[in-house]
């Protein structure tokens, strides 16, 4: 299976929100990790790993944060609602076969998987798992673009200098 990202973004410039879509490459659990509570997501191949940036960002800064948690499994944190820390997430991730985009819901603090935090322009899009790769329903100003992977190498430890 070929790892894919895909990029969405609003037609605007002044508003360049977008989501980065990357495919789970090896079967693994993800912890969600929330103030009183951890919850165990089962990621299957093929799965779908989203990154949405409501307001815009670095596309190198969604890269990594994706790749943190389908190559390297980085559990998930979740803000208790109302959290003051929730206005300064400038990327937000969800995971699973399915995910939809929603506006109305607080960024970081959305335990549930299948729902992601996402700007206006972008909500109703529904991102769902499919054999060819990714099947994308709802949202009419959009343009996709496929990007090549950020590979991260693995580099051995080095020794101390002193």
């Amino acid at each position: 299976m070929i790892a894919l990202l895909l990029l969405l973004w609003t037609i605007w410039p002044e508003l360049a929100t977008f989501c980065m879509i990357g495919r789970v490459l090896s079967p693994f659990h993800l912890f969600i990790e929330t103030y009183g509570d951890e919850y165990c997501h089962y990621l299957e191949e093929g799965d779908l790993v989203v990154v949405s940036a409501p307001e815009g960002g670095e596309i190198g800064q969604a890269m990594i944060l994706l790749e943190l948690i389908r190559k390297y499994h980085a559990p998930l944190v979740v803000l208790p609602k109302g959290h003051p820390g929730s206005k300064r997430l400038t990327m937000v991730v969800s995971a699973g076969d399915h995910i939809e985009i929603n506006c109305s819901i607080q960024r970081g603090t959305h335990p549930q998987q299948h729902l992601l935090c996402g700007s206006e322009d972008m909500a109703g899009i529904v991102l769902k798992r499919s054999d060819m790769g990714v099947e994308i329903t709802g949202g009419d100003q959009m343009s996709i673009q496929s990007l090549d992977r950020m590979v991260i190498p693995s580099l051995p430890l080095l020794a101390p200098l002193f």
